[in-house]
């Protein structure tokens, strides 16, 4: 019976221990490896002091012992909490004491950005994956791997106990703790494998880390099903020719990656010329892809399944919309449908339900459903509405934030997020719907709309934007774009020519650190 997320591992142990689990960098390891390897970094664990319920560290980038310490974490009933080696310290310090985090799991290529963080002498007090770290018990991997295995006693715990934190900024800056269990994250990759009938023969290509829950298709996913993830290394991130390489050498069946990665492979051409007649599935998620891409892809891939699934990492995710084809217009591509086990509500400020065709906030009820935010009480019970049914049990839909309209065949369209609905000139401006229109424009790759403080009491809009390589556009070129769809209330008061955004580490745009640059731009 599969009810904790360690079980998928060990149930494909079971039925195949010598199937790939999971491969990096021409390097893998199979089930009966996997296990274990994670049984000898449980018992390491346990000779530390981790106990249920306790958060582990996780400061690695993207390799096997990645894996290793997921499941060696979760063996041993902690609670893992992923932290971004390349993010500033200051943020990885305020993770490290805001859930108490006394060991950290790492490898020594992260040992420069390790020994920065421990210099703000935070509270752990062991480094598993590093020799010889100055002032902090360590053992290394080969010690790890020498252990005896399954030696730790395996605690007694429930499908609602905690098993991850991921950390998100939102768009206050101020990070925040997104509390998963077992049950939701088994709940997740279960959705998805019975809609997809994805099984052993699957190779899940995985492009994010695991501090992005877009990952955990591939962490738990592949094992759920005993199919093979194929993770890339950090250095594929940065080469889209060597990204796309792997698509064909790797004989990737499912890939599941924001919808920059995919921009960044078409514009560079990195999987024309690939074999890409083994990939039976290509899903998005994150931020919405321009219909001209996803028209490239149709074209590209005419036999793959392109689908835009949708949900905030509070969720996992929570609606699919399957491309039944090439898009035929610019309008943007809907989120389609809550798929099994989930339920939705469209609702507007009063929170009373809205007609079919109007706007209003999408919340969600699902087993995907997250269990709270991290020593964060006040802004958990915010982020839920709850119903008291007729009998007097109570139903929790979390509220997403995200403006959405149902159309007459039921299906879900994306309209933008209710902080993304500024009001100025006395009118209210959808600023997703500026940067959907500007995405409509052969020559723009991405646009991003914010509003800055222009003088006192008074917002302006401003819009950034990234042209695609090799075309050309003027800034009045764009503003006539969309003053041809937009009422001059709407338009922004600045356009900008860009050729990068900041990201969050989920590769998402960073829009409060976007805001505070082109804040230093406008005229005041």
């Amino acid at each position: 019976m599969i009810y904790l997320l360690p079980h998928t591992i060990l149930a494909s142990a079971d039925r195949d221990p010598t199937q790939e689990a999971f491969r990096c960098a021409g390097a893998a390891l199979t089930y009966a490896e996997l296990v274990q390897r994670a049984d000898q970094l449980a018992t390491v664990l346990y000779d530390f002091g981790v106990r249920r319920g306790d958060r582990v560290g996780i400061f690695l980038g993207r390799s096997l012992e990645t894996a290793v310490a997921i499941f060696g974490i979760l063996r041993c009933g902690a609670v893992y909490v992923p932290l971004n080696p390349k993010a500033p310290e200051s943020q990885n310090h305020f993770l490290l004491q805001d859930c108490g985090i006394r060991i950290l799991v790492t490898h020594p290529s992260q040992r420069r950005s390790l020994l920065k963080l421990l210099g703000a002498r935070p509270q752990v007090q062991g480094i598993v994956g590093m020799s010889e770290v100055e002032d902090y018990p360590a053992v290394d991997w080969p010690t790890v791997f020498a252990a005896p295995p399954a030696t730790f006693a395996v605690p007694r715990q429930v499908e609602t106990d905690l098993a991850y934190l991921i950390y998100t900024s939102g768009s206050t800056g101020q990070p925040k703790g997104i509390m998963h269990s077992h049950a939701s994250g088994l709940a997740f990759v279960r959705n998805a494998a019975a809609r997809y009938a994805f099984g052993p023969q699957d190779r899940f290509g995985n492009h994010a880390p695991i501090y992005f829950d877009i990952s955990q298709l591939a962490y738990f996913g592949a094992p759920l099903v005993g199919a093979t993830a194929v993770l890339a290394t950090d250095a594929h991130t940065v080469l889209p020719a060597s990204l796309g390489r792997l698509f064909g050498e790797e004989r990737l069946t499912v890939w599941y990656s924001v919808p920059l990665a995919i921009t960044q492979l078409l514009n560079a051409g990195a999987l024309a010329g690939q074999d890409l007649t083994s990939l039976r599935y290509l899903f998005y998620a994150g931020e919405p892809l321009a219909p001209r891409y996803a028209r490239q892809l149709a074209e590209l891939l005419p036999t793959t399944r392109i689908a835009n699934w949708y949900g905030p990492a509070e969720t996992n995710v929570c609606t699919v919309y399957d491309l039944p084809g090439p898009p035929q217009d610019d309008a943007s591509i809907p989120i389609g449908e809550v798929w099994d086990n989930t339920e939705r509500l469209i609702v507007d400020d009063q929170d009373q339900p809205v007609a079919t065709g109007n706007s209003g906030e999408l919340l969600i009820r699902a087993t995907t459903n997250m269990l709270g935010y991290w020593n964060q009480v006040e802004l958990s019970t915010r982020a839920w509405y709850t119903h008291v049914t007729q009998g007097g049990s109570t139903e929790r839909f979390y509220r997403t934030g995200d403006l959405v309209r149902e159309d007459p065949v039921g299906v879900l369209h994306f309209l933008g997020r209710r902080d993304h609905q500024v009001k100025i000139r006395g009118y209210r401006v959808e600023l997703s719907a500026l940067e959907a229109h500007l995405l409509t424009h052969p020559a723009v790759a991405e646009a991003a709309a914010v509003t800055v403080q222009r003088q006192a009491d008074a917002l302006s809009i401003v819009v950034a934007v990234i042209l695609r390589a090799g075309d050309e556009a003027t800034v009045q070129d764009l503003q006539e774009h969309l003053a041809a769809a937009f009422p001059w209330y709407a338009l922004p008061e600045s356009l900008y020519l860009r050729e990068s955004f900041p990201r969050t580490g989920s590769d998402k745009i960073d829009r409060p650190a976007l805001q505070s640059l082109l804040a230093d731009q406008v005229p005041s």
